[in-house]
């Protein structure tokens, strides 16, 4: 039961059972004739009379035993549910510290506690979720040369990051599988994003420069995706990506080597890429149908993406 009775209402019910046996018996008693047969039968009347009252009694202490016990497993249940929530604060306090450490080491010790957190508290996984795309947003340069130490411990770091969210991104692990979640990666860098085979609610790339390769490959947007103004300089792999029930925004995005969208006949409606441009001399070219290229206006190294004409029925 979800509530326990309180101990008013007991009471006025084992009240209430006393005075109907009491009414019982005194209506037996006035209306019961008089001689030795009429006395047996008061008797009978007091003996159930006696047995009411005893079994209301009875049945009021027993409510209130129950509802002592209920009110301590309810007692209970509170304290270890604010226990659980302390010990999840303290976790993830301690693990965002760590992502804002200087070493290397102890931020990798924060990202891979805050997946711990996240694949052992469900309820907690959005939250875990948001703070390493904030993580992944924060500014960055890659390595240019193999002196830089610093900013390659970095790398390592993010790519760590990346890692964590295409493990857990995947449904075809259900045992690590995190459904429903939203990505908001912004404004940002990103190097070797391999997000192949993955399912995700919502996901915002506006304005995010991708290096090297971005791998979407079957992958599922299942409410949004946005990539405008995004700018993939090396290649684009976005074969069997499923975007629904609103267009993919690929607006104003930049392609600077291969792109594959493949051939899906439903997928040029799902995918906005007006203003688009691709460079002249990628080796593939592949785009959703009902998209064509044209001469950019104002690079000649480069097409521009514009929708099919629809073809005109001649009467």
């Amino acid at each position: 039961m979800s509530k326990a009775l309180s101990s008013r209402t007991i009471v006025w019910w084992a009240v209430g059972l006393a005075v109907m046996a009491a009414v019982a018996v005194t209506v037996l008693w006035l209306f019961l004739g008089g001689g030795d047969q009429a006395s047996a039968h008061r008797l009978d009347a007091l003996r159930t009379a006696a047995s009411l009252v005893i079994g209301a009694g009875g049945a009021a202490a027993l409510l209130l035993a129950a509802r002592r016990q209920r009110y301590v497993e309810l007692d209970l249940e509170q304290k270890e549910h604010d226990a659980n929530e302390r010990r999840v604060t303290e976790l993830y306090g301690k693990a965002a510290d760590q992502l804002g450490s200087e070493k290397a080491p102890v931020r990798l010790a924060g990202v891979y506690a805050l997946e711990r957190l996240a694949q052992d508290q469900p309820q907690h996984r959005q939250t875990v979720v948001n703070l390493l795309c904030a993580y992944l947003r924060m500014p960055y340069t890659p390595p240019q040369t193999p002196e830089e130490a610093e900013a390659a411990q970095e790398q390592l770091v993010r790519m760590t990051v990346q890692d964590v969210l295409e493990t857990h991104l995947r449904p075809a692990d259900q045992t690590r599988f995190w459904p429903d979640m939203d990505l908001k990666i912004t404004g940002t860098t990103l190097e070797f994003f391999w997000f192949r085979n993955c399912r995700v609610r919502k996901a915002t790339f506006r304005h995010t420069t991708f290096l090297a390769i971005a791998a979407f490959r079957d992958t599922e947007f299942t409410e949004e995706a946005d990539f405008h103004r995004a700018h993939f300089t090396g290649t684009a792999d976005l074969r069997r990506a499923a975007f629904g029930p609103r267009r993919a925004n690929f607006r104003n995005t930049t392609f600077d080597a291969d792109v594959e969208f493949g051939e899906e006949p439903t997928a040029g409606r799902r995918v906005d890429l007006t203003g688009a441009t691709a460079a002249k001399a990628a080796d593939k070219r592949e785009w959703p149908q009902g998209w064509q290229e044209e001469p950019s206006p104002d690079d000649k190294d480069q097409v521009r993406l514009v929708p099919e004409p629809v073809p005109t029925t001649e009467s």
